[in-house]
């Protein structure tokens, strides 16, 4: 007699019967013995059923952090398609599982398709921020930076995953490393000086607020919306008053980017500027203001809230 998780993977593979997302939670924390079921059964399901699966799930995980694909997403990394590895690789991102690491740095080196070893070098860079908070062995570490940088100075490789590579390694706070970031800042590509501020605010060293406080004034608004950014991550108090600014930027996305910059830095200037901001016409602006300003009581009181 089949059992329900095979019965379940029969119906998935069933194209006359859609694809419902609730159904879909059936597929979270399985259990070895439904594990190897799933390895068996999986790679016979319709490769775009398997498509719309992997990216339903990772869309799922996303939102809901008590749902645990992982066991789901491992298979897939090995899966024909690559659509299907790269929605895998993207659904384990945050993962802290350490036999990970081997599997997602073979995809960044020798997988064929730039999205995969794109979504790779994301999930990686959950290993890298560990290895700078001394959460990783050694030897894991050391393998995880190298496989990076040799991604990322790899003559042929496409630009879009080189900045996904240089976002992944900005954790870590050592010479080299601060060396690639700044280089890529200085390049001309608008690409590799995004990916630059973005990893600034990972690399968490104040040394980089010079260059960060200077682009919230750029002219492109893509550096803008890093800049903001970065200064979340850094808290950064000194950029405050530039934020404030750039709540009335010309660009939607950098508006909301600075007010929640503004909850996560906190300030009794930023509640002042946040409060005129609950008084703007657009519904988006209010309701960012507003939950920045409870996100700044509940860091200045976490029992109280």
């Amino acid at each position: 007699m089949s059992s329900p998780l095979e019965r379940y993977l029969a119906e998935l593979n069933d194209l006359s019967k859609p694809l419902l997302t609730a159904k879909l939670v059936d597929l979270s924390d399985l259990f070895p013995e439904e594990a190897e079921v799933f390895l068996r059964e999986w790679p016979g399901i319709d490769a775009e059923r398997r498509r719309q699966i992997a990216g339903r799930l990772a869309e799922l995980a996303e939102d809901n952090l008590e749902l645990d694909f992982d066991v789901v997403f491992r298979a897939c990394l090995d899966d024909a398609d690559g659509e299907v590895r790269a929605q895998a690789a993207g659904g384990l991102w945050g993962s802290e599982e350490r036999s990970l690491i081997e599997p997602l740095i073979r995809l960044l080196i020798e997988d064929e398709e730039h999205a995969v070893r794109a979504a790779a070098a994301d999930a990686l860079g959950q290993f890298a921020l560990l290895a700078e908070l001394g959460d990783l062995p050694e030897g894991d570490a050391h393998r995880v930076e190298e496989a990076l940088i040799r991604a990322f100075e790899k003559g042929d490789e496409q630009l879009y995953v080189r900045c996904r590579v240089l976002e992944a390694i900005g954790p870590l706070s050592k010479p080299h490393i601060e060396e690639m970031i700044r280089q890529a800042y200085r390049s001309d590509l608008l690409e590799l000086q995004v990916s630059a501020l973005y990893a600034m605010g990972r690399n968490c060293n104040p040394g980089w607020l010079p260059v960060i406080l200077k682009e919230l004034r750029s002219h492109n608004p893509q550096l803008r919306f890093e800049a903001v950014r970065a200064c979340a991550e850094l808290e950064a108090g000194e950029a405050v008053p530039h934020l404030l600014e750039l709540t009335r930027d010309s660009d939607p996305e950098v508006q909301l980017s600075a007010i929640g910059a503004l909850g996560q830095i906190g300030s009794s200037e930023a509640k002042e500027g946040l409060q005129e901001c609950l008084e703007n016409p657009e519904d988006k602006i209010r309701e960012a203001a507003q939950e920045a300003l409870e996100d700044i009581k509940f860091w200045e009181d976490p029992l109280g809230f």
